[in-house]
């Protein structure tokens, strides 16, 4: 086994396996995560000896919860600001797109931000009991990105902007439904899985035969499904404020959608606009683009979110004085100028993300 930072690498049988190692930090991804974990994809897509790869985190409440954001804001307010961070992870996550082997993911616990980047990009996407899959950025005055721009435009109907605008989490039956999840498993059977994947020549019958006995636990669809007929009904809109005013106009009414309605704009309302207008049109225009133009585009996107000011507002509000009261600017959708909206998505020039 080589240990390197808070991620572990070993082999088993033809399988190389990475851990996320860091429970107490709900295995946040570093910058250091990321580049061990390059350096082993390296290793492993050279050597014939090993056939496919498979990435999971220690048992704990997450997977992996998103990135180091304190380190961000503390740059930031610096005017330090770590570009090479995201170039490095975006790469990485585009990387694990195309990987040439397997790359299977067990996913059990809490999976958000750098966590999806290392995941779900992967070939075979495992959803255990626990997964709780969201991303939340938009609340922070951030965007979805760790290629969000892909992942969630591809899933069906108005699904992926929804869970975008609202950061609204999904739990197993629902990732499984939309796609998101290739495959379910229950918590108890993953290991099980994982030793069978690392003996077994054909891992779609290994995988297939615990996502049948899976599928046998299944009771009723889950909220995400129940709610897709309203999802694309009121998200099926040429912007964010039509998407707004859609919604409250269905609070006028009784009954289960009227009260579904009143709750997605509240979290709505409490959103930082900028970053509303900047997720509602990169999820929209994910969907004509491949992983290395979203990677591109968020990017572009990255370099003027973290030059701005709402991030830093929004990481203010939630974890330096927690008051969970962020002013934002401008803080309603009528005060924010698309020309501005815009600019975050213009060529950087010489400063572009390289891809191979």
């Amino acid at each position: 086994m080589t240990v390197k930072e808070d991620i572990l690498f070993e082999t088993s049988g033809r399988t190389g396996v990475v851990t996320l190692s860091k429970p107490e930090t709900l295995n946040a991804v570093t910058d250091a995560m990321l580049t061990a974990l390059n350096q082993q994809l390296d290793h492993w897509e050279a050597d014939v000896a090993i056939e496919r790869v498979l990435i999971k985190a220690v048992p704990g409440r997450a997977f992996s919860a998103g990135g180091d954001i304190r380190h961000l804001y503390d740059r930031g307010i610096a005017k330090d600001y770590d570009f090479d961070f995201f170039a490095r992870e975006y790469v990485l996550n585009a990387r694990i797109n195309k990987f040439p082997k397997p790359y299977i993911a067990l996913i059990d616990g809490i999976v958000m931000g750098g966590g999806v980047g290392v995941s779900f990009h992967g070939s075979h996407r495992i959803a255990g009991d626990n997964i709780a899959f969201a991303m939340p950025e938009v609340g922070i005055g951030f965007f979805p990105d760790v290629g969000a721009s892909f992942l969630l435009s591809c899933l069906p109907g108005k699904i992926g902007l929804f869970l975008g605008l609202t950061g609204e989490r999904v739990k197993q039956s629902d990732a499984i439904w939309c796609g998101l999840a290739s495959h379910g498993c229950t918590s108890a059977d993953l290991p099980a899985l994982e030793k069978l994947l690392c003996e077994i020549q054909d891992i779609e019958a290994a995988i297939d035969k615990y996502h049948q006995r899976f599928l046998l636990t299944l009771e009723e669809p889950g909220p995400l499904e129940r709610c897709e007929h309203w999802i694309n009904n009121h998200f099926d809109k040429a912007s964010v404020a039509e998407i707004q005013n859609s919604l409250k106009q269905a609070t006028a009414f009784e009954g289960d959608e009227a009260s579904w309605a009143g709750k997605i704009l509240d979290i709505l309302l409490q959103k930082s606009p900028t970053s509303l207008e900047v997720a509602f049109r990169q999820i929209t225009r994910g969907r004509d683009l491949d992983i290395n133009q979203c990677m591109k585009m968020e990017y572009r996107i990255l370099r003027r979110i973290l030059t701005g000011r709402e991030f830093y507002e929004g990481i203010r509000a939630a974890i330096i004085d927690k008051d969970r009261a962020p002013k934002w600017q401008p803080d309603n959708l009528l005060q924010v100028d698309a020309k501005d909206i815009e600019a975050h998505f213009q060529k950087l020039g010489a400063q572009e993300l390289v891809l191979s």
